[in-house]
């Protein structure tokens, strides 16, 4: 009983002895970040098809992806295009020396020319950054005006450039 009792004492004080000697201390530190304003953007090729003058205007759509940090603002704004003697208010595709005319609107009444502001009616699409892709749709036109689409067969094209504004 004696060694029992002994022991028992023994680790009575280490617990104490060993109680006495821990002790704690606390800090904290600040963590931060800074979320900056933020855009990506793709757009998808418009393809008119096949066009056969004389038999019909062509109308499509294309859309344009835009990624904006949310809660930022931001515009689309399209160029005139790349083919020579083309401009925001009469985008032209050309092949060769022939030029086939289009132009490219803010909606599917063609009301108002897709641009980049600046010039006449044209106006860029807008909107505001959700944190995930919005889209903006570009609708396009390819007139059947036989005077002025009176052009050799082949393939046309251009090129827009899509500027995001933010």
């Amino acid at each position: 009983m004696r060694k029992i009792l002994a022991a028992s004492i023994a680790a009575s004080l280490c617990a104490v002895v060993g109680g006495a000697h821990a002790a704690t201390t606390s800090t904290t530190f600040g963590v931060s970040a800074t979320v900056l304003t933020n855009c990506t953007v793709s757009a998808t090729a418009l393809n008119f098809g096949n066009y056969t003058p004389g038999a019909g205007a062509l109308s499509v759509n294309t859309p344009i992806s835009v990624r904006c940090t949310r809660g930022t603002p931001f515009t689309v704004a399209l160029n005139g295009g790349t083919t020579a003697g083309g401009t925001i208010t009469q985008r032209l595709m050309t092949n060769g020396t022939d030029t086939l005319q289009y132009n490219l609107y803010t909606s599917a009444a063609f009301a108002t020319v897709f641009g980049d502001g600046t010039t006449g009616a044209t106006a860029p699409g807008t909107g505001n950054g959700l944190g995930n892709p919005v889209t903006v749709t570009v609708f396009g036109n390819l007139p059947d005006n036989a005077a002025n689409q009176n052009v050799s067969t082949g393939a046309y094209s251009d090129l827009i450039n899509v500027t995001v504004t933010y």
